[in-house]
């Protein structure tokens, strides 16, 4: 209680001098924004509440949520991204004014960081800089034009398929296990060699410039659901500009964003965007190999 009584006394002294008692204490949170408004899977008012919450729950996170207009390009959506550190893509749709693409492309360049949830990596197919910052992306008219598509092998070797195809595609939704490829990330260090996802759209055949680019997990995506054959790349960390960015192919609807693996890789990757490092333990519910593991979604 003495703690808390000086704690607040501090806060009220500092008050003209414009940091609060967290600042004093080195316990700033990093500012996160959610951007959505549209996007083709319209269960996306309820995942950016479940996202927005995920990480306020951390202790780590203020979080803002700036909404487009619901169809077309919006010219009033100006955000002012420099006030952030990292921003969350829960958006699939039409084009950010020119401006705004700018700003944010400034935003990257200048160490910004940003997170890619599931359908956000269908947006933007004629937008550059988005595309190298995404890493692979599908449909949108995605072809081999877009850049390679990216897989791995039986024998555990990335593949770069430059030859022609569509980008984009995913079987039968189901529960799938996700292999960890790179253990010494930040994001994925200390997670299972293999966990079970709960059930989610298992994209495949995402294309793109892949440059800057490290897998960090992967699922099979087995042609028994109409999947591709291969184990198709579902968490990968980019590097564009000075920026960094985690992308994470999970999260189709609420029901996958209750998977305690979405939450935890979800949470991770932010704090990586934003910061470049990550301090949070994995959970004592982390889904094993043979098991998923849920937490019911936050209604508001």
């Amino acid at each position: 209680m003495k703690d808390k009584a000086f704690c607040i006394l501090l806060a009220w002294l500092v008050t003209g001098f414009g940091f609060s008692c967290n600042e004093t204490q080195g316990q700033t949170k990093s500012r996160a924004l959610i951007v959505d408004g549209q996007n083709n899977h319209q269960v996306w008012p309820k995942t950016t509440v479940m996202m927005k919450r995920y990480l306020e729950e951390t202790g780590l996170f203020e979080v803002d949520v700036a909404t487009t207009a619901s169809k077309g390009t919006d010219a009033n959506f100006h955000p002012d991204f420099s006030k952030y550190d990292v921003v969350v893509s829960n958006y699939n749709g039409a084009a950010w004014p020119e401006k705004t693409q700018e700003s944010f492309v400034d935003f990257m360049n200048q160490g910004g960081g940003l997170v890619v949830v599931h359908a956000a990596d269908n947006a933007f197919s004629n937008w550059k800089e988005y595309n190298q910052m995404i890493g692979l992306g599908g449909w949108g008219g995605r072809t081999e034009k877009s850049g390679p598509y990216v897989y791995y092998s039986e024998d555990g070797e990335v593949v770069r398929d430059t030859s022609e195809g569509r980008g984009g595609g995913h079987g039968r939704q189901h529960e799938f296990p996700v292999v960890t490829r790179n253990s010494d990330h930040p994001v994925t260090k200390g997670l299972p060699s293999e966990w079970m996802h709960a059930q989610d759209e298992l994209y495949d055949k995402l294309r793109g410039p892949a440059q800057g680019m490290v897998v960090l997990a992967t699922a099979y995506s087995d042609k028994g659901t109409g999947g591709s054959g291969r184990h198709e790349p579902m968490l990968m960390a980019i590097e564009f500009g000075k920026g960094r960015v985690f992308h994470s192919t999970l999260g189709h609807g609420d029901y996958s964003m209750e998977c305690v693996g979405f939450i935890t890789t979800f949470n991770r990757g932010c704090e990586w965007a934003a910061t470049g490092k990550v301090t949070q333990p994995i959970p004592e519910d982390f889904p094993g190999p043979d098991k998923t593991s849920k937490r019911a979604k936050p209604e508001k």
